[in-house]
């Protein structure tokens, strides 16, 4: 082999070399971080009978020899958010769980807060997406919609983030979806596969909360199965 071919042939080595090293910097400088390793629990709490890690995802399910009488959660035992971006993917098998954020916690693995909703989702009830406040205001918003709460209390629809059909045909049903949470300040956007589902500022002074914990919700209810993996956290500047 002739000598010039060899040091091009070193020359490209040492780029893709560099920029495959540069990419893997950018990947790990771009504010994310794991809350699951993919083989334990580690750094969360619940149920042990309830919550365990299947297929390198966490999951949560319930029998019909193993109910429920009230809703449970597991918990992020990392501290609490104010101000961030999460990505994860879930999976549902039946029925109804969420993801809790700047939740408050009381004894026996519960909390109360803003939850990104996510069910098995039909035309009659099409609920994943959905801003609803466990122990709270319950529903603050519906697929589609965009809304701002009031010193009342009550949520008051002021626009549309979509369509509510195009957002529900976005939602694979049995397999596994991404979903997207934003949350800078008091404003809440969500978002399915690409679909943002909802877009909630909360004016609420007296019940709207500015940090807490992280959740994953088990419902009381039917048996079901949920399942969530690839969970990436951001903190955002306040």
């Amino acid at each position: 082999m002739k000598r010039s071919t060899v040091l091009l042939l070193i020359a490209l080595v040492v780029t893709f070399c560099t920029l495959t090293n540069l990419s893997t910097s950018m990947a790990a400088d771009d504010g994310f971080k794991s809350l699951f390793d993919g083989k334990t629990l580690c750094g969360w709490e619940g149920d042990s009978k309830l919550w365990r890690v299947e297929d390198g995802a966490i999951t949560g399910e319930t029998t019909a020899d193993n109910p429920l009488e009230r809703n449970t959660f597991l918990i992020w035992r990392g501290g609490e958010v104010d101000d961030f971006e999460i990505h994860f993917q879930y999976r549902i098998r039946n029925h109804n769980s969420g993801l809790q954020y700047r939740c408050w916690e009381q004894p026996g693995l519960v909390t109360g807060g803003y939850q990104a909703d996510l069910v098995v989702d039909s035309p009659d009830s099409p609920w994943s997406g959905i801003l609803y406040e466990e122990r709270g205001r319950g529903i603050i918003a519906t697929k589609g919609q965009k809304v701002v709460v009031g010193e009342d209390h009550k949520p008051k629809v002021v626009g549309s983030v979509g369509e509510v059909d195009d957002i529900l045909a976005a939602i694979k049903k049995g397999e596994w979806n991404d979903y997207t949470v934003i949350v800078k300040g008091y404003k809440f956007i969500h978002i399915i596969n690409g679909k943002q589902t909802v877009e909630v500022v909360d004016n609420d002074v007296e019940k709207r909360r500015r940090s807490g914990k992280l959740a994953f919700q088990l419902h009381a209810g039917p048996p079901m199965k949920v399942q969530f993996r690839n969970i990436q956290l951001k903190r955002l500047p306040k």
